[in-house]
């Protein structure tokens, strides 16, 4: 049987640059994406958390969701970067040119799913948080007085249990639009992680 060996049209000295530019995009797309997000609604939850101390912690899900997005950019880096293989002893290319250009889409794919999903977790997190104080606070400022509510004290809408349960509705939305927000980025997770695995060997 025949060996075939690959040319230096499909296996060239520059097909490393097209792997390690598809690490490097997806860790840097990612972990902006991470920041957007974490600083969008992290100024969210510091603006709510003047009239609404309370709800800090509770509040606290899109600066998580929106941390996690630099984990998935580190791991498809991590395997992008160990699948990168060096040139052979007798200085022969063993990465192809093939396995470059597979390497710097999954890298773009998952960066990118990550920088739109962490734009979309901060905007909402940030609209959110703030709905949620207002809603649980009746609109009340912190250098408010507890019997300044406008006069409307006692009635169903205005009233404690009213407004928690108003907040909580505003929450659970909040918490389903987080959720699919976060599976952009899942998405491009799993189709980075499907094309890393494409190979094709020089030797």
């Amino acid at each position: 049987m025949t060996e075939v060996v690959a040319g230096y049209e499909i296996c060239p000295s520059y097909a490393s640059v097209f792997g390690y530019l598809g690490a490097s995009g997806c860790m840097i797309l990612a972990s902006w994406g991470s920041a957007w997000g974490t600083w969008r609604a992290g100024l969210g939850v510091c603006h709510m958390g003047i009239d609404h101390p309370k709800g800090v912690i509770k509040n606290i899900v899109p600066i998580v969701m929106a941390g996690v997005l630099g984990i998935y950019g580190l791991i498809v880096s991590v395997i992008i970067t160990q699948s990168i293989s060096s040139p052979g002893g007798d200085a022969s290319n063993t990465y192809s040119l093939y396995n470059g250009y597979t390497h710097f889409a999954a890298g773009l794919c998952c960066g990118l799913s990550c920088l739109a999903a962490g734009g979309t977790i901060g905007v909402i997190g940030d609209a959110g948080v703030r709905g949620f104080g207002l809603k649980a606070e009746r609109g009340r400022k912190w250098f408010w007085s507890e019997n300044e509510d406008g006069g409307d004290e006692g009635g169903a809408d205005f009233g404690s249990a009213g407004a928690a349960e108003a907040a909580n509705k505003l929450y659970v939305g909040m918490l389903i639009m987080l959720i699919f927000s976060e599976a952009l980025a899942l998405y491009g997770l799993i189709v980075a992680l499907i094309l890393s695995q494409h190979n094709y060997s020089c030797a």
